[in-house]
């Protein structure tokens, strides 16, 4: 008998239902199952399917000089990126930008033809540049290009000190001088930024790169004083026409605290565009570059002769014009013979005889500890990368001709640093100190995350024999070769030197190439300043004393006027003080036709480069005090004033 309809629809209701309640149960476990135990790992799974992150740096740390000038500060940069997705005509896009952004169409097109929703086309333009970019956009209504704000490294007084400050790459990475030192220290934190992708992971257009900004660096105060280093490298520039030498070098440092106050190189390079200039143009030839020191070096054989009891003020020599050692004849600088001569004559005139006698009565273990004792054949320990150590004997493997070529500044390799040092040691009253060139960190709030201190690293030569031999120095200066390094009114101690130029690698010397040097500090009574300068490869007449010594000279005196050392000695011809009452404008009415004798006007220096001005004053005979940096927004002297030649014009300069 058949079953009954109701009943087997009965049956099928009720299988139909206990098949959905299953289901429903099963499906409601697996929601379970992803919602509460596979949640966390399915959400982070989406995220990094969708989802981008990059890191980002805040800008840098500002470096600024000691008196708080900037001296590398970070500015916010346009960077043009493209959405090849939205790009409609690449060939015409690529062909409009290559001009405005100076790169090859090629160049762009293929950078467009990688695909994607992002790609960079150039990165951190200059304002003139990216306002070229932007009206190109604009007037050909382009798709597909926007820009983002980047940190970008700036340096406002261009050239200035480069080789100290080095340079930072587009990665922001410190790739020398101090940018490199400090960059762990004044580089911007990382910042991560989430953007959001299509399935394919690719960052959607729009959503780049809307972040907060994160806080920069450090900011770093340097011992440098930015006025100085204009006073050196504006002498150095005049020094480089004039001796048409192939490099130079110019440390300026106070005895007393170890502090560089200025240090200049050239060839130099503006760190603004690095990338145009060459590995030469970026060497900090102060810290990195050795050479012989020749007669230079006669002041550490001096004082260690003294300080052992050798010799004393009195003492006569004999010299015959030449003294051979060991089958080797060494002769006098000059070619001549002085007969019965004293030590101080043996310093004041640079004597190689006297000053070979004088080595081989101290010896190669006392005069190789002595020279470093004095810092050479080490580093100083600044904080500039590249430092090199310089080379010295080792006193077993000396020979007498050895001993005698190093009493007279050869057969040794020092750096201009290590020089510089040594002799301040002298003017310190015997005390080596560590030479540096950062005075502290701020934290961004402005407070002390560390500061230097003066360093101290050993006496080297008593107090008395220190004052004795910086008598003895100041005769070199008044009365003996390096006479084109006296100012008037003022005591200067200081040492010529020329040497032939070593071979590089080794293996002696060019012939005919020569290095020319002097080193002194001022004034004696109190020693403010120590001034070192290196002349390499000059044209024409080499020696330190006709070259080096006058340039010497001339820093001596602005930088003792500025730093408000006032002569002591003889007449020295009143200078007028500075007017700074700041003029604001250029008055309406014309200069003179005629100007007195010793009498100049002054121009109008607005708009003016920090280098223009300096060029412009130089030419005049002015001294330029700069303040601030950028461009010149006025002076302390009024434009088209009379007044004295040598007078001071303060100039005001602000950002562009």
């Amino acid at each position: 008998m058949a079953e009954a309809p109701d009943k087997a629809l009965q049956k099928r209701v009720a299988l139909f239902l206990t098949i959905l309640v299953v289901a429903v149960f099963v499906l409601a476990g697996r929601i379970a199952w992803i919602q509460f135990v596979q949640g966390n790992n399915l959400k982070e799974k989406a995220r990094v399917q969708l989802q981008e992150s990059r890191g980002l740096l805040s800008p840098r740390g500002t470096i600024y000089d000691r008196n708080g000038k900037e001296m590398a500060i970070s500015y916010l940069a346009k960077s043009l990126y493209a959405d090849p997705a939205e790009v409609k005509d690449p060939d015409l896009t690529a062909n409009l930008l290559a001009a405005a952004l100076d790169v090859k169409a090629e160049d762009i097109k293929a950078r467009i033809a990688e695909g994607g929703r992002f790609v960079w086309l150039k990165r951190t333009l200059e304002p003139d540049v990216s306002e070229k970019v932007a009206a190109v956009i604009k007037k050909h209504d382009l798709k597909g290009l926007a820009f983002i704000e980047e940190s970008k490294r700036y340096y406002p007084n261009e050239n200035l000190a480069a080789q100290v400050l080095g340079f930072v790459g587009t990665d922001d990475v410190g790739l020398d001088g101090l940018e490199m030192a400090l960059d762990g220290t004044i580089k911007g934190n990382l910042s991560e930024q989430v953007m959001d992708t299509d399935s394919r992971g690719i960052p959607i257009f729009k959503s780049i790169f809307t972040f907060a900004p994160p806080r920069q660096g450090k900011n770093a105060y340097l011992t440098i004083d930015s006025t100085i280093q204009f006073i050196v490298e504006q002498c150095l520039d005049k020094a480089m026409v004039s001796t048409r030498s192939a490099a130079a070098t110019v440390i300026v440092m106070n005895p007393r605290t170890g502090d560089i106050l200025a240090m200049a190189n050239r060839p130099t390079y503006n760190p603004n565009t690095f990338y145009k200039y060459g590995p030469q143009n970026w060497k900090n030839r102060a810290v990195s570059n050795v050479y012989e020191p020749g007669s230079t070096f006669k002041s550490i054989v001096a004082a260690a002769a003294m300080q052992e009891g050798l010799v004393h003020a009195d003492e006569r020599f004999v010299d015959n014009g030449y003294v051979e050692v060991s089958g080797r004849r060494i002769k006098n600088w000059s070619g001549e013979s002085y007969g019965n001569i004293s030590f101080i004559e043996v310093i004041k005139n640079s004597i190689n005889t006297g000053f070979v006698q004088i080595g081989m009565r101290l010896g190669s273990a006392r005069l190789t500890n002595y020279a470093r004792s004095f810092g050479f054949g080490q580093g100083t320990g600044i904080e500039l990368p590249g430092e090199e150590d310089g080379i010295l004997f080792k006193p077993e493997n000396m020979r007498d001709s050895d001993l005698a070529t190093m009493s007279i500044g050869q057969s040794i390799a020092v750096t201009p640093l290590q020089l510089a040092s040594a002799l301040a040691a002298i003017a310190n009253d015997g005390v080596l100190l560590r030479p540096h060139i950062i005075k502290e960190i701020r934290n961004e709030d402005g407070s002390i995350y560390t500061a230097s201190a003066t360093q101290v690293v050993r006496q080297v030569i008593s107090l008395d024999t220190s004052r004795a031999l910086t008598n003895m120095l100041e005769k070199v200066v008044s009365e003996g070769g390096g006479k084109k390094a006296s100012v008037k009114g003022y005591r200067i101690a200081g040492k010529t030197g020329t040497a032939e130029k070593l071979r590089e690698g080794g293996g002696g010397y060019y012939a005919g190439r020569y290095i020319a040097s002097f080193v002194g500090f001022a004034p004696v009574e109190d020693p403010q300043i120590v001034v070192l300068v290196v002349l390499d490869d000059p044209n024409g007449v080499y020696y330190g004393g006709e070259i080096a010594a006058p340039v010497a000279g001339e820093i001596f005196a602005q930088v003792l006027r500025y730093l408000d050392v006032h002569p002591q000695y003889g007449t020295q011809p009143s200078l007028p003080k500075p007017n700074l009452t700041v003029a604001a404008s250029a008055p309406s009415y014309q200069p003179p036709s005629a100007v007195p004798a010793g009498k100049v006007v002054v121009p109008s220096l607005r708009g003016k480069s920090m280098r223009e001005a300096g060029e412009i004053l130089s030419k005049l005979g002015l001294a330029m005090t700069p303040e601030g940096t950028g461009i010149a927004v006025s002076q302390s002297v009024s434009p088209n004033t009379i007044t004295d030649a040598g007078a001071e014009v303060r100039v005001y300069f602000e950002p562009k």
